[in-house]
């Protein structure tokens, strides 16, 4: 190369050195966009998905009380009585007897006790005169009142027998939905033990069975900060039960049963709650999922789902400090409710939790941050940025004649055919 030409040679090479690094820098991307919603702490219920068991909140045996044979049912089975209402019949024939059988015992005793009166009477009177040993009035007396024990008796008799006669009239024992019956007519029931009629269940309100663990409970109790004030089953926590299509059972329940005792086998406490059942709705023996509030947990956050991420360290979330830079922060998440996770540590008040563009951040990159709105196009994502053109205006007239059928070009003056061969 020309020594002459060598300076210039370099100078041209620097020259393409700076537009290249300008180029790039003009080239650098401006920090992405992300949507972000400011963590704030609230006071949420207390909550936890169980599931329980109804059971009827009475339920009593109808039995036979005395022997006999059944000769009627009075009530429709499956249908509603009420306390004191005649189930069944039982042939009164053989009670009726012992009744009158008791009766006349009454009689006879009431006769004794007459004869053995009017002697000690007389026995009173003559031993004043001395007609009389005290010996013969001592067993006049004892006599007569010999005779009053056995008139009392008689009467305890008559009293047994007229609570069997009534016996065989069997009674419902409590209001409420009576089931199938047990016994035929025409069997022997009663015969040397009590035999099963029918039961009647008390189906308003349902008494929900379930239980939780102790590790949970105390759990509960350390997140209301209150020593498990409401699980004592004082009618502060409430349940709600899910039907099977999943839509909530309008009439909600109350907790007023807890255990103190661990079941050893499964380690679990057993709570009961009551739920009003107005139009025997549900069913006792079924299984149905609840939602339990046991109080209220204060100081947490709700986070939308799609900004709480997982790997092998556990839960976190990505945030937007006042610097404008990307950083991870680890949380505890509770429970999921409404597409929200329950975060009860790892936030503070005011943190820019990063819900939409996670794609785009990187930790320790800046990133602008823009609020956050629930169902509307957010930062990042796919069109988010992009604005809809404008409609072309219709042609109209001539013009969309010119445009639908475009005349040929005409060719300049003088220029002929096959001219721009040469």
């Amino acid at each position: 190369m020309n020594p002459t030409l060598r300076p210039f040679a370099l100078g041209a090479a620097l020259l393409l050195v700076l537009a290249a690094c300008k180029k790039e820098e003009q080239a650098a991307p401006p920090p992405p966009e992300v949507g972000v919603i400011s963590a704030t702490p609230q006071t949420v219920p207390l909550q936890r998905d169980l599931v329980g068991r109804l059971a009827p909140f009475r339920s009593a045996d109808v039995r036979a009380r005395v022997p006999g044979v059944l000769t009627k049912r009075v009530y429709q089975e499956g249908s509603d009585v009420k306390e004191g209402q005649v189930l069944f019949l039982i042939d009164p024939a053989p009670l009726q007897a012992s009744l009158s059988a008791s009766q006349a015992q009454l009689a006879s005793a009431q006769a004794s006790y007459a004869n053995a009166h009017v002697a000690a009477q007389r026995a009173r009177q003559l031993i004043a005169q001395k007609y009389v040993s005290r010996s013969d009035l001592d067993n006049a007396e004892a006599a007569e009142r010999s005779a009053a024990a056995a008139v009392q008796q008689a009467k305890a008799g008559v009293t047994s027998s007229r609570i069997n006669l009534d016996y065989a009239s069997v009674r419902a024992p409590i209001s409420g939905r009576a089931g199938k019956q047990q016994v035929t007519e025409g069997a022997l029931v009663g015969q040397g033990d009590v035999t099963l009629l029918t039961t009647v269940d008390q189906l308003d309100p349902l008494y929900v069975n379930f239980s939780m663990s102790v590790a949970e409970l105390e759990a509960l109790r350390k997140a209301q900060g209150n020593g498990g004030v409401a699980l004592q089953g004082d009618g502060q926590a409430s349940v709600q039960v899910l039907l099977g299509d999943g839509t909530v059972y309008g009439e909600p329940g109350t907790l007023d049963f807890s255990g103190v005792v661990v079941d050893p086998q499964t380690g679990a406490v057993s709570l009961r709650a009551k739920l009003p059942n107005p139009g025997n709705t549900l069913l006792p023996g079924s299984f149905v999922t609840l939602q339990a509030t046991l109080g209220e947990q204060n100081n947490v956050f709700l986070i939308p789902q799609d900004a709480v991420q997982r790997d092998t360290v556990g839960a976190y979330v990505m945030t937007v400090g006042k610097d404008g830079m990307v950083a991870r922060k680890n949380v505890d998440t509770a429970s999921a409710r409404d597409g929200k996770w329950l975060v009860t540590s790892g936030l503070a008040s005011g943190d820019q939790v990063i819900v939409a563009g996670l794609q785009k951040v990187k930790e320790g990159a800046p990133a602008k941050a823009v609020p956050w709105v629930a169902n509307a196009a957010q930062p990042g994502a796919p069109g988010a940025a992009a604005k809809p053109a404008a409609a072309p205006a219709p042609a109209t007239g001539t013009e969309a004649g010119t445009k639908t059928n475009p005349a040929p070009a005409a060719k300049p003056q003088g220029e002929q055919p096959g001219a721009q061969q040469n």
